[in-house]
């Protein structure tokens, strides 16, 4: 890729290393900088991988705020980050924009490590209204002056926290404080079209602003015996709001609303948000945008170029061969639907993630996507289980624990039979830490009545599943990892498992290594390695994590000399501490090693390098046997 210096492909871009070279711009060299900007997003993240359509969509907002907020000083507050893409290459990082989502390189997200002009971390949805009202209010407590702002699209807006944090805005902000909701819905766009554009000039400028002030004091000023023509002035001007702008209910929640406006008229941006920039009380401003604005492909079918994958990788880092978890899990969904018409599944927000668009063309009437709404997921769920369906609710690990409160109040202390399935398990690769399913074990263990399974492969994952649903007693989890699986037999019938039972896979005599999942299949060639080391080792595959199988367990410790468990999950509190635990308390102080994610936040980069790094490969658990032997 060229450098971004070469001014005859990026004229103006080669002049922007910070938000005051933007400004030194005259308005009308912006929109050629715009088509520059994602020219160049386009160029990187194709080869990068990352989030192509949300950043592509978002360009020229960003160049407005830039232009029109004094940042740093001012703070601008990205919901998840994943469209903040040209905010990092207009804030000092257009050369490492490069590196982005890679190990060592750019965060995919916002990140306050990374640069000051990254105000929130984030990569969860809804969190920006919370986190800008927090920073609003400790501004006014501490009387200082700026401005904040907060930018969160149209699907974050599903989500609940973000209206729990407008709901609290009402009389804790006592000064400027500005809401961008960031519309990229194309029918919303045509709706409106130009009069919404025309009537957005009027409300945003000073003049309209004291007009209506003025009727407001006005109308407040009339003596008492006229109450009722106060009330039917203000009924009229009330009843014309929502004529003229659909936004009455962000003025319930104490906001003054603007818009629509387009989010790619730069001019307008601009003039818009200088108009209302300093106006001393919450206001929300409503954008219509186009996700992947600038690129045919990515606007025809933004779906499929929300996140898009390097077009060049290391395929000596590539995952396993085979077919996708998630492939394997709308292959059984399928199945599950037809042979159990009990069966609902129910998503939030993540269709495509979690392999569900099949089963919701074929069984549309119980299919559920309630949106970025993890709590409402799981309670609607112990609902239908209440009632006698066979809930299946399929979230992204990381997101499940958005809903813990619900797993714990709603499912399990009633013990109802919802069936949790967790992709992206583990490690998840270049989405880094605010993705990393690292916890779900530990989350969940210390639940009561909850059973935990991991599958080794696709075919396991169709037993689970059908073991989950046949039985009618108590919450289920699944969980497995974004990578593929090593077996998936298409036309496969499904085995019914006895839960909490392991399997013992290879028999040897020197150590016994207990693995979790698809760490198993790492454990094989672990013991290949050992092998030729002259170690024979145990290979047991602990697919139920709980309940697990004590006898088993109890039989590997007085028949080896040393136990390692394997599992990708954080080491605290998971499957080797529990393991740890029913030693201690059957008075076992045989030793216990337990190989797990280490107690931090592991960064982003290729999913393969990170287990590397960490010790999860069959070399690296291989590795740490010998030297525990030795040692």
């Amino acid at each position: 890729m060229n450098n971004t210096s070469d001014t005859g492909k990026y004229p103006l871009l080669s002049k922007i290393e910070t938000p005051r070279d933007l400004k030194r711009l005259p308005v009308t060299e912006l929109i050629p900088l715009s088509g520059e900007l994602r020219d160049y997003i386009i160029e990187t993240v194709t080869q990068t991988g990352g989030h192509l359509a949300p950043s592509l969509g978002a360009v020229d907002l960003t160049i407005a705020l830039h232009y029109v907020f004094d940042t740093p000083q001012d703070k601008l507050v990205w919901d998840v980050g994943h469209q903040a893409y040209g905010h990092k290459i207009l804030t000092g990082r257009k050369e490492a924009i490069k590196t982005i989502r890679q190990y060592g390189g750019l965060s995919g997200f916002c990140k306050r490590s990374e640069s000051k002009y990254d105000v929130f971390g984030a990569g969860h949805a809804s969190t920006s209204i919370s986190a800008a009202l927090g920073i609003a209010v400790a501004r006014d407590l501490k009387r200082e002056n700026y401005r904040v702002v907060a930018i969160i699209g149209d699907g974050s807006f599903t989500g609940g926290l973000a209206y729990e944090a407008m709901n609290n805005t009402y009389g804790h902000v006592n000064g400027q404080f500005l809401v961008i909701l960031n519309d990229n819905k194309m029918s919303i766009s045509r709706n409106v079209g130009a009069l919404a554009n025309y009537l957005t000039r009027i409300v945003t400028s000073p003049g309209y602003l004291n007009f209506k002030n003025q009727v407001w004091n006005s109308l407040a000023l009339l003596p008492r015996g006229t109450s009722t023509l106060r009330k039917l002035g203000r009924k009229i001007l009330e009843s014309l709001k929502n004529f003229l702008a659909p936004g009455v209910v962000f003025e319930e929640f104490g906001f003054r609303y603007f818009g629509p406006i387009d989010g790619h008229n730069i001019p307008r941006l601009i003039k818009t948000l200088n108009n209302i920039k300093d106006l001393p009380y919450p206001v929300l401003l409503h954008v219509i945008t186009q996700k992947g604005k600038g690129l045919l492909s990515a606007e025809t079918d933004p779906t499929k170029y929300h996140g898009i994958s390097p077009s060049i990788k290391n395929t000596a880092a590539d995952s396993v061969p085979g077919r996708p978890f998630l492939k394997a899990f709308s292959k059984i969904a399928l199945e599950i639907g037809d042979k159990f018409p009990e069966a609902v599944f129910i998503t939030a927000a993540m269709a495509e993630g979690t392999g569900l668009i099949e089963f919701a063309h074929h069984f549309p009437t119980r299919y559920f996507d309630v949106g970025i709404a993890e709590g409402h997921a799981v309670t609607f769920a112990g609902g239908l289980a209440a009632n006698g369906l066979r809930p299946v609710v399929a979230i992204y690990s990381t997101f499940l624990q958005r809903a813990y409160d619900h797993i714990i109040h709603d499912i399990a202390l009633q013990n109802l039979p919802v069936v949790f399935v967790l992709d992206r398990g583990g490690l998840v690769g270049e989405d880094g830490p605010t993705h990393h399913g690292a916890f779900d074990l530990s989350y969940l263990s210390s639940v009561p009545n909850m059973i935990i399974a991991a599958p080794r492969d696709g075919d396991e994952l169709r037993n689970l599943l059908f073991t989950a649903i046949s039985q009618n007693k108590q919450p289920f989890a699944i969980r497995y990892p974004k990578d593929n699986c090593y077996r998936f037999d298409e036309d496969g019938v499904a085995a019914l498992l006895p839960i909490g039972k392991w399997e013992v896979l290879n028999k040897g005599e020197d150590v016994a290594i207990i693995s979790v999942g698809v760490m198993t299949e790492e454990a094989l060639k672990a013991r290949s390695i050992l092998e030729q080391k002259g170690i024979s080792p145990t290979v047991v595959h602990a697919r139920f994590v709980k309940p697990f199988d004590e006898n088993l367990l109890l039989q590997l410790v007085k028949e080896h000399r040393l136990i390692f468990t394997i599992e990708e999950n954080s080491i605290r509190g998971g499957f080797g501490a529990n393991v740890s635990r029913f030693l201690l308390d059957n008075n076992w102080t045989k030793p216990i090693c337990s190989l797990a994610i280490p107690d931090q936040f592991i960064e982003h980069g290729e999913r393969r390098l990170l287990l590397t790094k960490i010790g999860l490969t069959a070399e690296g658990i291989a590795q740490t046997i010998i030297n525990r032997i030795n040692s």
